[in-house]
């Protein structure tokens, strides 16, 4: 871009930026003359898609700020008005980042000067808390400030539909396409006046309907360390912990409150290396039975268990299958859905008992649409397990229903490893693990998923590759999606880039027979050598 049309674009922006702080940042970019900087920020604008919006905070049609907010609201209320919901509410969330409650301000203020209703929850709160609300309150949509587990940096807006689900196209074209038509932000009307605010009778709804994924008379006994990861689950899982009966979990005091910074966190997401350190280190004070996080809006469940004599994190594809376990036994009945990407285990776990198995493509929103769903899981620590309040991952409800099961086993002398144990002898060891690549230059990733179409691998870690699916071309149950699937000689692996961070992900199973107990160290150990091949092997195919 000539500099000329380059700082004009700039100006133009500046002169209806609502927001002091965005417009000082962006005057001295354009004072100081920053073309790269200025470039970066006008190449384009932040995508719409069916994670909604999700960037960094700055000044520019790239970055997350209010003036983008301002026209996402406007056209998802454009949207919402074709549709027939002229006068429908929209209940609001938000998370405690940077700007947060003034994005959902903002957006109230949209929905009313279109003629919608808008009520904006009273304080930071967990995003299944909005999930839920929206159907309590029988809204016609809602929207959930957040970027959950992304750097302090980011913040993001979460789009949902009045079914309580979040969207999926064809409905996040067309909201683009009306974000697209929005000409200046003097065409969108917004009272002065504040939104309305609830109070917390949702909230206490929520908590009331978290009794319900418990059974009757269950036992209540195992001990808990948790951390927030510095974001809003931890008054929320208190009080659901102490309607519930459970011990009072013991805190990760350094993390418990929300904090915008993250300042004990390079990135407050329980898989990141070193995000655990601290309710780790609790953990080895207090010797509980297991340790809970969830991530900065607590719609993700995280656990660890004491594995000898020290403590390491569960993936979540063994979560998934430990709460499917005891769903199971505990008598559920219904659909039981997976994204592609998780473990297969799913899947025999619910042959077995005879109920139906769906997968879907990543994300709650496909989940979440499971016709039938009892219960949704995705191996990112995402678990769904009270579907008819939450039609999303929800990491409280999923905190409940763990703890739950690990004081089932408490009284029977037993563990979650020792279940975990029990399902691969039953069904045969599923290990997972993933190759996950973070780059700055996204055409990295392309160039990456382009060499594997071009180049396809024939074998993995020496295990042929029995079949190739191109995803983009969709499948018999599969709507398109850009992902590639091989299917090995007793393995799986899955290629996709993520949909929400700059990451090229691979996700990778093997399964492997094992007639008893006494022949699972060596599967395990066959079977991490197996995985750290295919990681190899694909990586040297991929380029990255």
């Amino acid at each position: 871009m000539q500099d000329d049309a380059l700082i004009a674009q700039a100006q133009a922006w500046l002169a209806e930026d609502p927001d002091p702080d965005t417009r000082e940042e962006l005057a001295r970019l354009i004072d100081a003359g920053d073309h790269a900087e200025l470039t970066a920020r006008f190449s384009g604008t932040l995508q719409f898609g069916t994670a909604g919006l999700r960037g960094e905070l700055g000044a520019g049609p790239m970055r997350m700020n209010r003036s983008v907010v301002i026209r996402a609201a406007a056209g998802l209320a454009a949207y919402l008005k074709k549709q027939g919901h002229t006068d429908g509410l929209v209940v609001i969330g938000y998370d405690a980042r940077h700007k947060s409650r003034d994005f959902a301000e903002d957006t109230a203020a949209v929905m009313t000067g279109a003629g919608l209703r808008a009520a904006v929850l009273g304080r930071p709160l967990p995003t299944p808390v909005l999930a839920f609300a929206i159907r309590h309150l029988n809204a016609v949509a809602g929207v959930e400030v957040t970027a959950s587990h992304n750097p302090p940096r980011d913040n993001g807006y979460k789009v949902y539909l009045g079914d309580g689900s979040q969207i999926v196209p064809p409905a996040d074209a067309e909201i683009a396409a009306e974000i697209e038509a929005v000409a200046s932000l003097a065409t969108v009307p917004r009272p002065t006046e504040g939104p309305r605010t609830l109070d917390d009778g949702v909230l206490d709804a929520y908590l009331a309907r978290t009794d319900a994924v418990l059974a009757k008379g269950s036992p209540r006994t195992a001990r808990t360390v948790y951390t927030a990861m510095h974001g809003v689950g931890k008054d929320t899982l208190l009080a659901a912990f102490a309607r519930a009966g459970f011990p009072t979990p013991d805190l990760v005091t350094e993390q418990a409150d929300p904090d915008p910074e993250f300042p004990t966190v390079a990135f407050p997401n329980p898989e990141e290396p070193g995000a655990m350190d601290l309710a780790f280190a609790k953990a080895r004070e207090t010797d509980p039975d297991l340790v809970i996080a969830n991530d900065p809006d607590a719609d993700r469940c995280a656990a660890a268990v004491k594995d000898g004599a020290d403590w390491r994190m569960l993936r979540g594809d063994e979560v998934g299958a430990l709460l499917a376990a005891h769903l199971v036994r505990r008598g559920a009945t219904g659909t039981f859905a997976e994204s592609i990407v998780s473990s297969s285990l799913l899947g025999r776990i619910a042959e077995k008992a005879g109920l139906p198995h769906v997968e879907t493509l990543t994300g709650f929103k496909w989940i979440a649409r499971a016709e039938g769903l009892r219960y949704g899981y995705e191996e990112a620590l995402g678990y769904c397990v009270d579907p008819d309040g939450v039609r999303d991952k929800d990491g409280i409800t999923a905190a409940l229903l763990l703890t739950e099961l690990a004081s089932e086993l408490k009284e029977e002398n037993r563990t979650l490893l020792d279940l975990l144990d029990d399902l691969a002898v039953e069904h045969g060891l599923h290990a997972t693990d993933q190759l996950s690549v973070r780059v700055q230059d996204l055409s990295l990733i392309a160039a990456a998923m382009r060499r594997l179409r071009d180049q396809p691998p024939t074998e993995l870690a020496g295990l042929r590759i029995t079949r190739t699916e191109d995803l983009t071309e969709g499948t018999d149950t599969l709507p398109p999606t850009d992902g590639l699937r091989y299917t090995l000689d007793g393995a799986r692996v899955i290629v996709r880039p993520s949909g929400t961070e700059p990451k090229l992900k691979c996700y990778l199973e093997i399964v492997i027979p094992v007639a008893t107990k006494a022949d699972l160290p060596a599967a395990r150990t066959k079977a991490t050598t197996l995985l750290d091949d295919i990681k190899r092997d694909l990586s040297r195919s991929a380029g990255i």
